[in-house]
């Protein structure tokens, strides 16, 4: 008989509810879709928002200015959108104040069991917990490409962590960031997170928590806030992901495009941070990686969520079904915020790469594990590339 396997928490978490992940490749129905006209920036400094947003939101029934004015808070399940092409996200531009960014790190109310049992013959044995370091200050000299994600849900601010990554179409100029599945989209019985935004070297200066209660937003985001004009996750997560379980965990995997709040230079993500990382979507097995490397924001206990770690070590296999693809996992005791997070290995051309993303791992901390990029991966990362192609 098969074992019952314990419950799994993902590594991102909200106000009193722990999440877990899955994601998947997008469907041919909203691959090809035309590109959303860019926010822009109107006499006033205020973004406007683009026609076709303004027509998917009437589409819905959801008024703008109502909907800028508080009205984004209604989770009924009429109002809450959840199909791959009613992805919508309009700015309320200053909403994530430095004050709503701290309050967005509070810890899980749910444990889940510390472990889980995979299939014989393709899940390693469980590693040993490594301990998650602090990366140096300042973050953008080392780990750039690094930010924190923030977002709404129905029990309050969540926050997960992102990393800026390459954008074929536009070579040098990305506007394009990694992070998990379920860090955009509820799962099964939900549907897309708002108010999601991308906050590249959050805390460059690793400042206290006592310290950022005084700082000013330009010390507490100083690239920026970059909101998502649009996002990916797989059909699966979308489909079968569950809060708790590791349902959907191997496809777990999301893509933001994402824009300036406040219109900015006119300069990309990338040139604004000054790097992105390639994705290899063939990167070996885990058990042929000398190492991997995964960067996060960690956000509950010993945690706060304010400062950037990052935990190194061999990779082992981790199966949560016999037919679905087996997950990298490693060690690492960062916990809860820290999902979403990019997993770095040297790549085909020896440089380092993103494979994988922080997906699940148990509250208790000590080990993290991350979806194999493959083909249904790349087709999210080239359909939200393609979508933006012709700006």
């Amino acid at each position: 008989m098969r074992p019952i396997r314990p419950k799994l928490a993902a590594a991102s978490f909200a106000a009193v509810l722990a999440l877990a992940a899955t994601a998947c490749g997008p469907s041919e129905d909203n691959a090809g879709d035309k590109p959303s006209a860019a926010a822009s920036e109107s006499t006033d400094g205020k973004i406007t928002i683009p026609d076709d947003l303004k027509d998917r939101l009437k589409e819905h029934g959801i008024d703008l200015d109502k909907w800028k004015n508080g009205e984004w808070k209604n989770w009924d399940r009429d109002k809450w959108l959840r199909e791959a092409q009613d992805f919508v996200n309009p700015i309320i531009e200053d909403l994530w104040d430095p004050d709503r960014m701290r309050e967005a790190e509070k810890p899980p109310e749910k444990p889940v069991d510390p472990d889980i049992s995979g299939d014989e013959g393709v899940t390693d044995p469980t590693p040993d917990p490594v301990k998650a370091q602090a990366v140096k200050a300042p973050y953008n000299s080392s780990e750039a490409e690094a930010g924190k994600l923030l977002f709404d849900g129905p029990d309050g601010s969540m926050v997960c962590s992102a990393t800026v990554v390459k954008d074929p179409a536009h070579p040098g100029k990305s506007n394009m960031v990694w992070t998990a599945g379920h860090c955009v989209h509820a799962g099964k019985n939900g549907g897309w997170y708002r108010n999601i935004a991308f906050v590249p070297s959050y805390n460059d200066s690793a400042k206290s928590t006592a310290e950022l209660a005084k700082a000013p937003r330009e010390e507490i985001a100083p690239y920026g806030v970059w909101w998502g004009d649009w996002a990916q996750t797989s059909e699966q997560w979308i489909n079968q992901g569950a809060a708790t379980g590791g349902q959907g965990a191997p496809y777990d995997y999301a893509v933001i495009h994402v824009t300036p709040e406040k219109g900015g230079t006119g300069k990309s993500l990338e040139e604004t941070v000054g790097s992105a990382l390639p994705v290899d979507f063939n990167a070996p097995a885990a058990t042929d990686i000398a190492k991997m490397t995964a960067t996060g924001y960690p956000a509950a206990p010993p945690f706060d969520g304010e400062r950037l770690f990052q935990c190194a070590d061999k990779p082992g296999r981790l199966s949560i079904k016999a037919d679905e693809p087996t997950m990298h996992r490693i060690g690492c005791t960062m916990t809860g915020g820290s999902s979403g997070g990019g997993w770095v290995a040297e790549g085909q051309d020896g440089k380092p790469a993103l494979v994988s993303n922080t997906s699940i791992g148990p509250v208790t901390a000590g080990w993290l594990a991350g979806p194999r990029l493959g083909d249904g991966a790349k087709a999210i990362y080239d359909a939200v590339s393609k979508k933006f192609a012709g700006q």
